[in-house]
């Protein structure tokens, strides 16, 4: 992580006007309930030291120096295997002994992003086997049929796992802000279900931190930190990256804001959700509490099962709107097969177009011509809204729940328009679907007031980033509920829906208004879908621009039986256009275009017949859509499935034969969480971004074996140093 030193304050020297900038993970101290050495690269001798380093060891004089060997026990054995590896994603845990008393200690080794190799160490835990622990609680998350659910269960399981007086599920929304999403703590204590807590509570910094280390573990507020000595690297002259350092010292503004709640000791975990920071299980505590390494990784396995269950739970409810987005779009097609027209199918009266976005209104803009459902403005104030949409929609959908703050000229509208989602449906700018949202006037409940100005003071002690906790109510009026990720991505889907249709509808004109032939050949000719347009005879009247992009410029194509020869399969294909042609049989389906460079293609093709009338046929329509997106989905959906069953083989080959059938069994149920998650991924609303949506997912079922590595090693040693000491007895 590099800062420009000049913007960014170093660690323990800034206030509140520059905090999110501190150098946090160049904190040049730790929590002095461990100890931290840091290896040079080359000899792997102690470069820097902890102040607390060799009293926590039991050894005399300063450290720096001496080569690990030299620190008794088993320690050097442990270590040297993971000094030659590639580093790991996560700090390696070993239990060893080491130091004068030769007393057990949880070793955990990492790089550090500025080039050395950090030792870190701890008291060793009791004997403890998590084994049944982490099953019941995979069980519970993977029978959670929703966010709401999943989030209660985890905060109950989280606060019985870590005995925390309070255990908070902490969700972001999209501008950065937290809310408190489930909670569970002791009865006596004051509820902050359902308060809000401003983005500036948690700086970028910070965040990024949370994403590279997963858990975090502060045992005393009053702690004394022990610095790091020297604190520049003797090697490099740099200061040592900490981002990975489980006992990195908090920030002194972040230690006053615990202190301002009465907080005592915390415990946070990340929830990565698609790779980014979805939230934090923050676990509150009113009197110093310690946690061991091993509870510490089944906290953050935990957390990776569930990371990957929210994403699975969000992208299903995406995939039920889909599904009713996929009926709009069959019964515009029978509305345009049964009327000529396609606009009926979304202004019948059954809410078939407000549904799928949760909207109160809705408005069609097209071809100079509106048309409402629902609760919307007039048609006047509908136009002059389309007109400052049309800009705004060029790339894709736009959203907003707050107009007025948008544009304050269209407060009037806010009792139907408090919030707008729009979606354009052709090249026209124009021509879009508006979606309407009501004014909901709500209470919100903030942890503090968060627009009071803090207190500002040159010195971190005195800094008070928000004195009082208690709850401060904002009453919210102009603005909607929200447009979630769902709605965004539905009202995408239904605008490319109605786009294709619109093209066909537009096609279906050029056949049946010859007086409109110009107007309507140029539409088509601009559409971004690939088109053909033939005569009942098969002769080609239009193909557009896209199409000749898609086909490649191998001559003109005059006659749809020419198509064929475009194709791998020209036998099929020519069936299906002789069907379509001699039956009226429309063509839903895939086929391999070859493309000028030689090139094989998947694409969808959808060929109708337009009729006038049961026995008269007045021509044919032809779409192409490139599936070479959608392939890519389904070949990394295979590579996941490889992906996964290979981290399992791995994991077993790693694991002692006596711990392998308990491990298994844990990770058969990681697996099939992560598999349910792979398969309630819908296809249909970010087909491009599957392969990467995948892949995240992926890797926290890869992480997720690494730590459950880990675990089961902290017990294998632990069971056989206990062995080994009843031998002795």
């Amino acid at each position: 992580m590099t800062l420009d030193p000049s913007v960014s304050p170093p660690f323990g020297t800034a206030n509140l006007s520059n905090c999110e900038r501190e150098q946090i993970h160049l904190a040049g101290s730790i929590q002095p309930h461990g100890a931290l050495l840091a290896l040079r690269e080359d000899d792997y001798a102690i470069a820097q030291e902890s102040a607390n380093a060799a009293a926590f060891l039991g050894m005399k004089g300063a450290l720096r120096g001496l080569h690990p060997s030299k620190l008794g026990g088993d320690l050097w054995a442990q270590i040297e295997p993971y000094l030659v590896r590639q580093a790991s994603a996560i700090p390696i845990a070993l239990r060893c002994a080491a130091g004068a008393r030769g007393e057990p200690l949880t070793a955990l080794l990492h790089r550090a992003p500025s080039g050395e190799f950090v030792l870190e160490f701890e008291r060793a835990g009791p004997i403890v086997d998590y084994t049944a622990a982490i099953q019941q609680s995979v069980d519970a998350i993977l029978s959670s049929s929703s966010l709401r659910e999943l989030c209660d269960v985890c905060a109950t399981m989280f606060r019985e796992l870590t005995g925390y007086d309070r255990v908070m599920v902490y969700r972001f929304d999209e501008e950065g802000h937290g809310e408190v999403f489930a909670e569970t703590k002791r009865h006596e204590l004051e509820a902050f279900l359902g308060n809000r807590y401003p983005a500036s509570d948690i700086p970028q910094i910070a965040r990024r931190l949370y994403e590279l280390n997963r858990v975090r573990l502060l045992v005393d507020v009053n702690y004394t930190p022990a610095p790091i000595e020297p604190r520049r690297s003797p090697g490099t002259g740099r200061e040592l990256d900490m981002s990975l350092c489980f006992l990195r010292s908090a920030s002194p503004i972040h230690i006053q804001y615990l202190k301002n709640m009465g907080v005592a000791g915390t415990l946070v975990v990340s929830l990565m959700v698609g790779g980014k920071l979805w939230g934090l299980i923050s676990c509150h505590h009113y009197a110093p509490r310690f946690m061991h390494f091993e509870m510490r990784a089944v906290c953050e396995l935990i957390a990776e099962v569930m990371g990957t269950r929210i994403a699975a739970l969000e992208s299903f409810t995406q995939g039920q709107a889909e599904l009713a987005v996929r009926r709009l779009e069959q019964r515009m097609i029978q509305s345009v097969c049964r009327e000529g027209d396609w606009r009926g199918a979304l202004f019948d009266g059954s809410r078939s177009l407000l549904l799928p976005l949760n909207a109160t209104g809705a408005a069609l803009l097209f071809e100079g011509k509106v048309r409402t459902t629902g609760e919307a403005p007039g048609a006047e104030q509908i136009c002059e809204l389309g007109k400052w949409l049309a800009p705004r929609i060029r790339a894709g959908v736009f959203a907003t729940s707050a107009l007025a703050s948008e544009e304050p000229v269209f407060a009037p509208l806010a009792g139907v328009a408090s919030g707008v989602l729009a979606a354009p449906i052709s090249v026209e700018p124009d021509e879009m679907l508006i979606w309407f949202r009501k004014e909901r006037i709500r209470t919100v409940t903030w942890g503090g007031n968060p627009f009071k100005p803090p207190s500002d003071s040159d010195d971190p002690t005195e800094l008070s980033p928000r004195r009082s906790f208690a709850q401060w109510h904002q009453v919210v009026e102009g603005t909607s509920d929200p447009w979630s990720a769902a709605d965004r991505a539905a009202g995408r889907l239904i605008g490319e829906s109605v786009t294709d249709v619109v093209t066909q509808f537009r096609a279906l004109r050029i056949l049946i208004a010859q007086d409109q032939l110009e107007h309507v050949l140029r539409q088509v000719h601009s559409a971004e879908q690939q088109i053909i347009v033939a005569s009942p005879d098969g002769n080609v009247l239009e193909a557009n621009r896209a199409l000749n992009d898609l086909f490649g410029a191998r001559g003109a194509i005059e006659h749809i039986d020419d198509l064929p020869d475009y194709f791998v399969d020209s036998d099929a294909v020519r069936q299906k256009l002789g069907a379509l042609r001699e039956m009226r049989t429309p063509w839903r389906g895939e086929a391999v275009l070859m493309t000028a460079k030689g090139e094989a293609l998947p694409v969808a093709v959808r060929a109708d017949p337009v009729l006038a009338s049961r026995d008269r046929v007045l021509g044919f329509v032809l779409l192409f859509t490139d599936l070479t997106e959608r392939k890519a989905a389904d070949r990394a959906r295979e590579r996941f499935r490889d992906n996964v069953m290979l981290s399992q083989r791995r994991l077993m080959g790693r694991i002692e034969s006596n711990a392998a059938l308990t491990v298994e069994s844990l990770m058969s149920s990681i697996i099939d969480n992560a598999q349910l998650a792979a398969l309630e991924i819908a296809d249909g609303l970010d087909t491009a971004g599957i392969p990467e949506t995948l892949e995240s997912v992926r890797a926290s079922v890869a992480r997720a074996a690494e730590v459950l590595e880990q675990i089961s090693r902290a017990v294998t040693q632990a069971a056989s140093a206990r062995g080994e000491g009843a031998g002795k007895e």
